[in-house]
């Protein structure tokens, strides 16, 4: 006999306890689900009121996934894609350039490991670092002041 369909509030608890979500990827995922007559948006107002559903918790579950990898401007990009904005964002911001030049220091260590043997390697490698979202300032002080004891 099969299994009636889940309802939504189901399906956001369901989704909700194998990560965290934002609001805007939830009502997204729950939207494909819905029924004429559904009212996502006070789904989400009510776990949100019971706290299931936090933006806040987003934000740091995607820095903490994505920080080891990624530079500010890729995160602040995929945190504005799920719609964190406003003061959130800009506290956000301040905490991941405290240490944004670290990262970028391990990412560079874990990639290449070897300083570069001539301006084509130094542009390889500088163009990974940008494209994986870090700062000018932070790629530069990771070419200049790496060392390679300190690992």
């Amino acid at each position: 006999m099969p299994m009636p369909p889940l309802s939504l509030k189901a399906r956001a608890l369901r989704l909700l306890s194998t990560r965290e979500h934002s609001r805007m990827e939830l009502a997204r995922k729950l939207a494909r689900h819905a029924e004429e007559g559904d009212d996502i948006e006070a789904l989400l107002d009510f776990l949100e009121k019971n706290n299931w559903l936090s933006e806040e918790r987003f934000s740091e579950s995607l820095i903490h996934r994505r920080s080891a990898r990624y530079g500010n401007a890729r995160i602040v990009a995929e945190l504005q894609q799920h719609g964190i904005k406003g003061e959130a964002l800009s506290e956000l911001k301040a905490g991941l350039a405290e240490d944004e030049t670290a990262r970028c220091c391990e990412v560079w260590r874990r990639k290449f490991g070897e300083l570069p043997q001539d301006a084509q390697e130094r542009s390889k490698q500088m163009r990974f670092l940008l494209q994986r979202g870090f700062s000018q300032r932070a790629i530069q002080a990771a070419m200049k002041g790496v060392d390679l004891d300190e690992f």
